[in-house]
C-alpha cells in the first residue's frame, strides 16, 4: 500500500474513518495518509451501485463521482459503513457527521454542504409505494474549522437548525432490511436556504412521504459529493 504525506492544505486526506480503512497521524507533521484518496472513492461508487441506490435513489442519468468521504456517528457509537445492519435502538438519536472536503479546509470554509437522508423502501423494498421518506435535511453545513487538524476533531459544523428534523429509522413489522440512505450535496452560493415554504420544512409523516431526494436537488441546484448508507430491518 502506499503512502504519502499531506500538507495542512491537503490534511482532508487524513481522516479517520472505519469503513474507509484510512488512517491519522497525530504525533508528527506532515501528516501521513496510509491509503489514497481513488480507492475509499472507488468503494462508495461501487457500493451504492451494488446496493441499488443507483438508481433508486440517485438517478442513473445522474453522474455521481464521489468528491468527500461521509461519516455518521450515532451517540451509541455506532456508524454507518457502507451497507453494515444498526438497529432502531443503535439510530434512534440524531448521529453527528463528519466529512472531508476535495477542497482545502481554508477554500472550503466558505462553501456551504446539505445533508439528506432519505428511506427509498417504504413501507418496504418489494412495496416501495411511500417512498422516497424523508427522515432529515439538514442545510448550511461547513467542513471542519482549520483547528480540526491540530485536534482531530473532523466533525461538520452545523450553522443554522434542520430543514427537516431527525426522524430516526422506524421500519414497519415484517417489511425486512430498508435502506437508510445519507446524501452530501454542495450548496450552489453562500449562505444557501430552502424557502419557509418549501415541503422540506414539513415533518409530519404523510409530508415526509413520496419524497425525491434527486428533485430536491434539482430543484435547488445541488452537486452531490458524497454518499452513505446503512440497513435496518424491521421486526418479524
Amino acid at each position: 500500500m502506499s503512502r504519502f504525506a499531506c500538507s495542512r492544505e491537503q490534511s482532508h486526506c487524513c481522516t479517520t474513518s472505519r469503513y474507509l480503512n484510512t488512517s491519522t497521524t497525530q504525533s508528527h507533521k506532515p501528516k501521513t495518509c496510509t491509503m489514497p484518496l481513488i480507492i475509499p472513492f472507488n468503494t462508495v461508487a461501487v457500493a451504492v451501485r451494488q446496493a441499488g441506490i443507483v438508481p433508486d435513489v440517485i438517478p442513473d442519468k445522474t453522474p455521481f463521482s464521489p468528491e468527500a468521504l461521509l461519516v455518521l456517528k450515532w451517540p451509541t457509537g455506532k456508524e454507518a459503513t457502507l451497507g453494515n445492519t444498526l438497529t432502531t435502538i443503535d439510530t434512534a438519536e440524531e448521529p453527528s457527521v463528519s466529512f472531508t472536503p476535495m477542497e482545502s479546509f481554508a477554500a472550503a470554509g466558505d462553501i456551504g454542504y446539505a445533508l439528506v437522508m432519505t428511506d427509498p423502501d417504504a413501507p418496504s423494498r418489494d412495496d416501495p409505494k411511500m417512498g422516497q421518506w424523508r427522515h432529515w435535511v439538514v442545510t448550511g453545513l461547513k467542513a471542519p474549522a482549520l483547528s480540526a487538524l491540530d485536534t482531530g476533531d473532523l466533525r461538520a459544523r452545523f450553522t443554522r437548525s434542520a430543514t427537516t428534523p431527525y426522524h430516526p429509522p422506524a421500519p414497519p413489522r415484517g417489511t425486512g432490511p430498508h435502506r437508510y440512505v445519507f446524501l452530501l450535496y454542495q450548496e450552489p452560493i453562500p449562505n444557501f436556504v430552502i424557502p419557509t415554504d418549501a415541503p422540506e420544512h414539513k415533518s409530519g409523516p404523510r409530508d415526509r412521504a413520496k419524497w425525491n431526494a434527486a428533485d430536491f436537488a434539482d430543484k435547488y441546484g445541488l452537486k452531490l459529493v458524497g454518499v452513505n448508507y446503512f440497513f435496518v430491518k424491521g421486526e418479524e
